[in-house]
């Protein structure tokens, strides 16, 4: 049950940069019908590949802060250096007519949405150790050496606040970690508690620290 009053269960997956977590959502969205994602809003330009409306709605500064002004954001942060927002509205309706929205949002923006939602599912993506994480971003080819380091000092600073989850899901095998995500949904939908695996928490704060 969402606080909004509504039948739907509101669902954060977080990661750091290169974390897997898009890939792991839409594969996610693919497997379970009764998911939707909701679409944030962001400053950053389109990545190859994306389209507006089906990533990310592609706003202009001026146009986002606008919106925060407006007060119609429930939550929004700074992610390297671009501006990033779910609108409210878009989110309560689609819990209202009984979906389960997944948020892909950073550690920042589920800080928020928990004080306004604290039944929420929040699920944070572990890499299984730095240098796969480095190397997936790199993989990417979309950033210079430079910004790689940014973003793997980013990532230590977005995994410390870990605890803050209700659960963590390390993304070693891609299959594996999207059973695990299913078996975590499924579990809360039911309203049965899942176990926590200690060898996670260790993982995540050995990364945090590293």
């Amino acid at each position: 049950m969402s606080s909004s009053g509504g039948t739907g269960l509101l669902i954060i997956v977080a990661a750091p940069s290169g974390g897997g977590k898009t890939s792991l959502v839409n594969e996610l969205l693919r497997r379970d019908p009764r998911l939707v994602l909701s679409v944030s809003h962001t400053t950053r330009p389109a990545r190859p590949g994306e389209r507006e409306g089906q990533q990310y709605h592609f706003v202009s500064p001026a146009v986002f802060r606008r919106m925060v002004d407006n007060g119609e954001f429930l939550e929004h942060a700074r992610v390297f250096d671009h501006d990033y927002g779910t609108t409210r509205r878009a989110v309560e309706q689609e819990l209202e007519a009984g979906r389960d929205v997944i948020l892909e949002i950073d550690w920042q923006g589920a800080r928020q949405v928990r004080e306004m939602f604290p039944g929420c599912c929040s699920i944070f993506i572990l890499p299984p150790t730095l240098d796969t994480l480095r190397e997936r971003l790199a993989g990417r080819g979309q950033d210079s050496a430079a910004v790689i380091r940014r973003r793997m000092r980013d990532a230590r600073a977005e995994i410390s606040h870990w605890a803050e989850f209700d659960h963590l899901v390390v993304n070693a095998d891609f299959d594996e970690a999207v059973a695990e995500l299913c078996a975590v949904i499924g579990d809360r939908r039911a309203g049965r508690p899942h176990p926590s695996r200690p060898d996670d928490q260790n993982l995540a704060q050995q990364l945090g620290k590293s």
